[in-house]
Order: structure tokens, then C-alpha cells, then sequence
């Protein structure tokens, strides 16, 4: 039985998780410079992947549909790319948009091509009011997905870490696009 399929674009399609993606997502997040800017360079653990995380995404369908996070695969060979994300706020109003992909799809304008497909459903079907996006100030290509994907910057603040990893001293930044805006006048959003 093949998971639901959320949108497909030129070269994506996102997909439900379903609970047989537990090696997908353990080797996404063992490359350290996947997690380079979100924990230094640390492997999550399986046992987190299977018994913390793949559950909450799981429940999440549910409980808001259409919003949430899928599986990202290569249109052409179903091969796993890794994922993009609508998380909601607590009342379903806003999502966070978010994306994590491995590093052989680097590069290839997909973080775009993906999060412009999400902030369409988002806005178009779902109907939230803000899309929003957060990064470290220091990762740039992630800003530039952000900013070519018609969401504009909107502020820099600082968080504090018990264990804070490189570039955390230059805080974090937020970024959004609101429904009233939608679509973005940005050349080459839409």
C-alpha cells in the first residue's frame, strides 16, 4: 500500500510518513552537515527517531490536516530525499514551513521548488494566515530558499543553549509571508 501523497511538483513528490520511514529519517539525520545548523554536526538517535519523533509526525495528520510534514521523494525514482514541513501553530491558523534535505539534493533549487509547492497548498487549500520560517542567522543557503521562495526577512533574535553549537552567538532569524500577500511579487516566486 503506498502512502498518501500530499502534492507532487516537476521533480517532487511529498508523501505521508508512515512508520516504515525509520531508516530513511535515522540516515537523513546522520550526516553531520545535515544537522550542521540545527546540532552541530549530531546524529539524532534511532530510538528517538522511532519512539519521540516519527510518532508525533504521525499524529499530526490527524489532528491538522493538511498541515504537517512528509517525506520528500525524487518524482522520477521514488528515491528519499528527505522532507519538508507545514508544522502548526497550537490553533492551526499558522505553520512554520521547514525542509531537511539530504546533501545529494543539494543545489538543485529543490528546498525551493518544494517549499513553493507548500506555501501554495498552504495558503490556497489549507487557508492559514502566516507562513513562517526560522534558521540560524549564519546559514545562508537556508536564507536564500527562504527569500527565493517570496517570504521576507522579519526579524533577528537570540535564544540561549546550555550547550550552544558554532554561530549560535549571531542568533536566529525569522522569516514569513502572510495570506494577504499571497503570491509573493518576488521575481521568480511563483
Amino acid at each position: 500500500m503506498s502512502a498518501e501523497v500530499l502534492l507532487g511538483t516537476e521533480r517532487l513528490r511529498l508523501r505521508r510518513f508512515t512508520v516504515g520511514d525509520v531508516d530513511n529519517l535515522v540516515g537523513l539525520d546522520a550526516d553531520p552537515e545535515v544537522m550542521r545548523f540545527l546540532t552541530g554536526g549530531e546524529p539524532t538517535p534511532r530510538e528517538t527517531v522511532r519512539d519521540e519523533h516519527l510518532p508525533r509526525i504521525l499524529a499530526r495528520y490527524d489532528h491538522t490536516p493538511g498541515l504537517g510534514r512528509w517525506a520528500a521523494e525524487d518524482r522520477s525514482t521514488a528515491e528519499f530525499l528527505g522532507w519538508f514541513a507545514l508544522d502548526p501553530s497550537d490553533d492551526g491558523a499558522e505553520a512554520e514551513l521547514g525542509y531537511r534535505l539530504r546533501r545529494a539534493a543539494w543545489g538543485r533549487g529543490l528546498a525551493t521548488e518544494g517549499s513553493r509547492a507548500l506555501l501554495r497548498h498552504a495558503f490556497e487549500t489549507v487557508g492559514v494566515r502566516r507562513v513562517w520560517a526560522q534558521t540560524m542567522a549564519v546559514n545562508a543557503r537556508s536564507r536564500a530558499v527562504m527569500a527565493k521562495t517570496g517570504l521576507r526577512y522579519l526579524r533577528t533574535f537570540h535564544l540561549h543553549f546550555a550547550d550552544p553549537i558554532p554561530g549560535t552567538e549571531h542568533g536566529e532569524v525569522e522569516y514569513e509571508l502572510l495570506r494577504s500577500e499571497w503570491p509573493p511579487s518576488a521575481p521568480g516566486t511563483r
